[in-house]
């Protein structure tokens, strides 16, 4: 599927490979933790290692199962990473011998309650860019400084689809019943990256249509697009680079409930970041858009059964964005915050107008 990209520059020539020196995530926690209980909370560094191995890491060390450990969410492998993990605490002592040239534990603390997925703010990031020219230097810092002022779109990454890109075709086989997997875990991961392909392709379908909407006028946008007049005009009056559609489903921003669009207050709201629009992942008992915006919508909402659907900010706005240029070593130095489920690799290949992970191959 061909990504729509918003920025309106040309592709930016640089190279980046996801390492432990150039790519560091830093977990931002959910809440500050009691200082007491009955759960261990260990502050851990890892490197080019997955959470789930860092797990099963920690599991085999103390002789517990990887359930009984409590974690945020998942960390890239290839990447220096903090997180917060939880364990019971009968087992601190069992640590103290605890050694690993991936792990580090850097802090301990005490909670009342397991850490469980979802329990994490969002993630700081450092990334390093590389063989970048000066003019490169100053179109990055350009579309950083669009990128703060507009936010960007909240695609999945490609880690999300596997090495090959192709995991969404292996969820769509065990929901058509063509495909058996019978480990749990990865038949839900396989359907998973189902949905998000299609949200991907449903956010970069209305990226379109938003740049359709930037780049005519009324009367040839109401030959190539499926709205009414009074809907083409609402969307040309928008000044966000991303349109809304009446009946899209609007979420609280950075988190709350749901709602749809009806007017042009929510446009307004947008604009200040109060909500933001979210997308479909497609499956049972999940809110739908309506009216115009369901005409988009339902061409990437082919789930009905085997899985539970939700929504998904379909635009987010990065925090605390920073850019330096290196020019002596040709490196563009970026630090940034995402809330949590977003992809720092969507960020650069926004920047970039291309697709990253084929520079993973490169040295």
């Amino acid at each position: 599927m061909e990504r729509q990209y918003y920025l309106p520059h040309s592709p930016i020539e640089f190279h980046f490979r996801q390492s432990a020196r150039d790519f560091v995530v830093d977990e931002i926690p959910l809440y500050p933790f009691s200082g007491d209980g009955e759960h261990l909370v260990l502050h851990v560094r890892k490197k080019n290692l997955s959470t789930w191995q860092m797990i099963d890491i920690f599991s085999n060390h103390l002789g517990i199962k990887g359930r009984d450990i409590g974690y945020a969410g998942l960390k890239d492998k290839n990447a220096q990473t903090k997180q917060y993990i939880s364990l019971p605490r009968k087992f601190e002592s069992v640590l103290e011998n605890f050694e690993h040239e991936g792990i580090k534990i850097l802090e301990k603390s005490y909670h009342n309650n397991k850490i469980r997925i979802g329990h994490l703010k969002g993630n700081r990031f450092f990334i390093r860019l590389k063989k970048v020219n000066p003019t490169s230097a100053m179109k990055i810092q350009q579309a950083l400084k669009a990128i703060k002022k507009q936010g960007m779109p909240n695609y999945f990454g490609f880690q999300r689809f596997g090495l090959d890109g192709q995991n969404y075709k292996k969820g769509k086989a065990i929901l058509e019943g063509s495909l058996k997997e019978r480990n749990k875990k990865l038949s839900q991961f396989y359907i998973n990256a189902y949905q998000s392909y299609l949200f991907n392709g449903w956010l970069s379908r209305r990226i379109e249509i938003s740049k359709l909407v930037e780049g005519f006028g009324i009367d040839e946008l109401s030959k190539i697009l499926p709205f009414d007049k009074d809907e083409i005009v609402s969307m040309k009056a928008q000044p966000h680079p991303f349109k809304l559609i009446h009946g899209d489903v609007m979420m609280h921003y950075p988190y709350g409930r749901i709602f749809h669009y009806e007017s042009a207050e929510e446009v307004e709201r947008f604009n200040k970041r109060d909500i933001s629009v979210s997308g479909l992942l497609s499956g049972k008992r999940a809110t739908r858009s309506e009216a115009a915006a369901f005409e988009i919508e339902k061409e990437f909402d082919s789930i009905t059964n085997g899985i539970d659907g939700a929504r998904r900010y379909g635009w987010i706005f990065p925090e605390e964005i920073e850019g330096e240029y290196k020019e002596e070593e040709a490196w563009f130095e970026l630090h940034f915050t995402l809330p949590k489920g977003c992809y720092a690799t969507v960020l650069i290949e926004e920047i970039a107008k291309r697709e990253i992970q084929s520079d993973e191959e490169q040295d």
